[in-house]
């Protein structure tokens, strides 16, 4: 069987951080599902990027990282700014994962309220 994780961020920009937290977590998955949130947002202090902007970023460092394409699944999110129906917005656009990774305090929570097990 497959497993499959999650990773959230904004990636505003992508950086070697990013690359390195994907790094561990393919350690521990066969694939994982790489959310861009905040889909909608860019042109923005905060959020100078578009979602096509921040794929290509992510997918160039993943291609220079020699990380398979197979092993990734790129996913923009926009935000829906109800924390109630955040977690299903995600699962509705990204493939079935089982596990989730995150530092973030929010994000942890709420997919712990929803089962998920979450690293």
């Amino acid at each position: 069987m497959v497993t499959r994780g999650l990773y959230v961020g904004r990636f505003q920009p992508f950086h070697i951080g990013h690359l390195d937290a994907i790094k561990a977590v393919l350690k521990e998955v066969d694939e994982l599902v790489i959310v861009i949130g905040s889909a909608q947002y860019s042109h923005k202090p905060n959020n100078p990027f578009t979602a096509g902007e921040r794929l290509v970023m992510v997918r160039h460092a993943l291609q220079e990282a020699k990380i398979a394409d197979s092993k990734v699944w790129i996913v923009p999110v926009p935000d829906v700014h109800l924390h109630m129906l955040w977690v299903s917005a995600v699962e509705g656009y990204t493939p079935k994962f089982t596990v989730v990774f995150t530092n973030e305090p929010l994000t942890r929570r709420l997919f712990s309220e929803a089962g998920y097990e979450v690293r």
